[in-house]
């Protein structure tokens, strides 16, 4: 997994389309010939949802859909930053040096521009490395990962633009430094997410998922038994999580909790704001854990004032050191839910694992992914009425199981199916739920399609790229 991306000279099939049209819209554009080719992925998280930022274990895999750009450096400090659909992404420029993260948008409501996240991974990369590019950069980016439905767009371009300048800068990190930096970076834009998102999209192998644990990162690849195959559908109900509160308060959520267990044990407790580091400190197994939630915490919500008074801190330090710019204000929190669901979706993330390196039982799999769904629902509370309708449908229309993936609140369902009736089960769900509501501007193969495991992040010469 420490191995670097290499420069490739040529193109599969399945990029090239995407490639050429990224580049004859670059050309056309800027009457330039691109420097190199960046290709990232978006990813689909089969189980662990909401449990990296706490530093479990989860499994996700790279998905087909994803972005590309072309690159050309410049002599001057013009950074400049394109779409080749500009209408719905506008052009941006500045200096680079000058890398300025709207962070105001993540309390407005609107959420950030699509060029802030370019701007965090070219941030990342510059302060990381410390250096001062002296030249600028032109970054013209084209995509088909659906935007805001929990298939990791977002991260896909922060990890393009930290993928690209490093290219330019000829800093030849490793993917695993890549992955890493990318992860501190997106949290410019104000959410407090784990890891996942960046590790498999700079670390997927063509053909299998991968088990992705942190502190070190490392990823295990899983073989998805070959009856079985995956199936994404979207909501249509788009939820860009930096947007609202809503992820962070869960983050905080899980931080408080951590370190409310971590008071009723430890004296330094308030070094264990991660529960997996707290349960590694306390050498508990996740059913020893799962154990002491009951014990620990009362049911219904926590104020902020008994939070405080739990801790013994004040109302000024835990605000300052435990929550974020966009949880500040909250005056009540679920704890002892939100917790239970971590414990008991890291144990789901083992044995899903497991079963798929063993028996290899689709019913056994299907039977975890709908657990983990039940509790993101009642337990997490991060689902929505239309996510719920299409996890209803898909179970239907012979899902062995189905949850949400990503973030929630709106965005995709997963459906595990199996491999002989996925075709039929894609028309029939087409029928069931998407009927009436597509837009004919929309391509519905676009909102529902089989999928597998795709390869990580490439990077392509100008040559490569042949028609």
């Amino acid at each position: 997994m420490g191995d670097k991306i290499e420069m490739l000279t040529s193109v599969d099939n399945e990029v090239k389309d995407m490639l050429i049209t990224v580049d004859k819209s670059f050309r056309k554009k800027y009457n330039l010939e691109p420097d190199f080719y960046v290709r990232v992925p978006g990813r689909v998280n089969l189980i662990g949802e909401h449990i990296d930022y706490c530093g479990y274990s989860v499994c996700p895999m790279a998905i087909k859909q994803c972005i590309v750009a072309a690159v050309k450096s410049r002599s001057d400090s013009s950074l400049i930053l394109s779409n080749h659909e500009s209408a719905k992404y506008p052009d941006y420029s500045s200096k680079i040096g000058y890398l300025d993260v709207n962070k105001d948008s993540t309390t407005t409501g609107f959420g950030p521009r699509w060029h802030d996240y370019v701007l965090c991974g070219l941030k990342g990369v510059v302060e990381s490395a410390n250096v001062a590019p002296t030249k600028g950069l032109i970054i013209h980016l084209y995509g088909n990962i659906p935007v805001a439905s929990g298939l990791s767009s977002s991260s896909a371009l922060v990890c393009c633009a930290a993928l690209s300048l490093s290219v330019t800068l000829n800093l030849s990190p490793t993917k695993k430094n890549l992955a890493e930096k990318c992860a501190k970076a997106e949290r410019y834009i104000g959410t407090e997410g784990g890891g996942m998102d960046q590790a498999i999209i700079f670390n997927a192998k063509r053909g299998t998922a991968s088990l992705i644990s942190f502190d070190p990162l490392r990823l295990t690849e899983v073989q998805i038994p070959p009856a079985c195959t995956f199936v994404i559908a979207q909501s249509m109900v788009q939820k860009n999580k930096a947007a609202s509160n809503d992820f962070n308060s869960r983050v905080v959520e899980c931080r408080l909790a951590s370190l409310i267990i971590g008071k009723h044990y430890l004296k330094n407790w308030k070094k264990f704001p991660r529960l997996m580091d707290l349960q590694k400190e306390l050498k508990f197994d996740l059913g020893k854990m799962l154990k002491v939630v009951q014990e620990v915490f009362h049911d219904g919500l926590y104020t902020k004032l008994e939070v405080c008074q739990i801790l013994d801190i004040s109302e000024e330090e835990l605000e300052n050191k435990f929550l974020t710019a966009n949880t500040r204000h909250l005056n009540t929190f679920k704890l002892k839910p939100r917790v239970t669901h971590v414990f008991a979706e890291a144990l789901r993330v083992d044995m899903f694992c497991s079963i798929c390196d063993g028996a290899k039982s689709i019913d056994k799999l299907g039977r975890l992914m709908n657990e983990s769904h039940f509790s993101l629902k009642n337990l997490y509370e991060c689902s929505h009425v239309e996510l719920e309708k299409l996890v209803t449908i898909c179970s239907l229309n012979g899902a062995s199981g189905v949850r949400l993936t990503g973030a929630g609140w709106g965005g995709c369902v997963v459906a595990l199916v199996p491999l002989a009736t996925a075709e039929e089960f894609v028309k029939s769900v087409k029928a069931a739920f998407y009927t009436g509501k597509v837009p004919a501007s929309v391509n519905i193969d676009d909102l529902i399609f089989i999928t597998k495991p795709h390869h990580g992040a490439a990077v392509f010469q100008s040559g490569a790229v042949d028609y």
